[in-house]
């Protein structure tokens, strides 16, 4: 039948079988695909927001939430494809996990289980107090903060750091606007590291990470912040070639997360 003044028709199809599932009718032209992912919702529970890609072509790139249904190259029956993404596990759950992992391998060895290093006496004790601070804690970062105020500032002037990219990525969208922004280094000079790179955020965590390892002297634990920084850089370099394709004028100078290198 064809859209109405101001509407649109969408079909959403299974990415793999073409099947359709569904058929959304009288779809305001400014909806975005977030209200797109909650109309699928209501009619498929199982399929929250968070576990769904929608996409323009079956083997595309997940279309963003912000984006609107009039700018996209669809007629006024749209056809879009969904995939099932599994279960998401949100962001608190990824940070109890990333900071769990490390507290449970540094308690490890801590308290020098037997079968770590057998039954020698050498091993099973603690002398260094920065080690028995940062297990008597009994949190990784809030022993850290403590010790770092004595012995490694860096950590704690990367922690700050983090804070103050969080908050200067939160104010871009103070407005309620889900446009995407260039960040920008903002009178904070924790937020000056956007003049090198494009996720600072991502740079002050693998800091406070290897500062924790030097406290630390532990190996696990540098190993843990090994992988973190792997994945970080993957994370930090898809967000910078996402803003080099957005927007034209991007600054020519940053990186994905080490200034002049990486």
């Amino acid at each position: 039948m064809g859209g109405r003044a101001g509407f649109f028709e969408v079909e959403i199809l299974d990415w793999k079988t073409k099947k359709q599932l569904c058929f959304l009718d009288k779809v305001e032209s400014n909806a975005t695909i977030r209200e797109i992912r909650l109309m699928f919702h209501k009619l498929y529970p199982q399929w929250y927001p968070a576990r769904q890609s929608i996409r323009l072509d079956p083997k595309g790139k997940s279309l963003r939430d912000e984006e609107i249904l009039q700018h996209l190259p669809v007629g006024t029956t749209a056809t879009l494809y969904f995939k099932d993404l599994g279960p998401q596990i949100g962001w608190t759950m990824v940070f109890l996990i990333e900071y769990t992992g490390p507290l449970f391998i540094y308690f490890l060895f801590y308290f020098r289980m037997p079968f770590v290093y057998g039954l020698d006496e050498r091993f099973t004790s603690s002398p260094h107090p920065v080690v028995k601070t940062a297990c008597i804690t009994g949190d990784l970062l809030l022993g850290l903060l403590i010790t770092s105020i004595i012995l490694f500032t860096p950590l704690l002037l990367c922690e700050a750091g983090n804070f103050s990219i969080h908050v200067a990525l939160s104010d871009l969208r103070r407005d309620g606007s889900r446009t995407r922004k260039i960040p920008y280094p903002t009178k904070n000079p924790f937020t000056w590291l956007f003049f090198f790179v494009s996720c600072p955020n991502y740079t002050y965590e693998v800091g406070t990470w290897i500062s924790f390892t030097i406290m630390t002297q532990c190996v696990p634990v540098g190993l843990f912040t090994l992988l973190c920084f792997i994945q970080m850089t993957i994370w930090a370099k898809d967000k910078h070639y996402t803003y080099l394709r957005e927007f034209k004028d991007y600054p020519s100078l940053r990186m994905p997360i080490i200034p002049f290198l990486l």
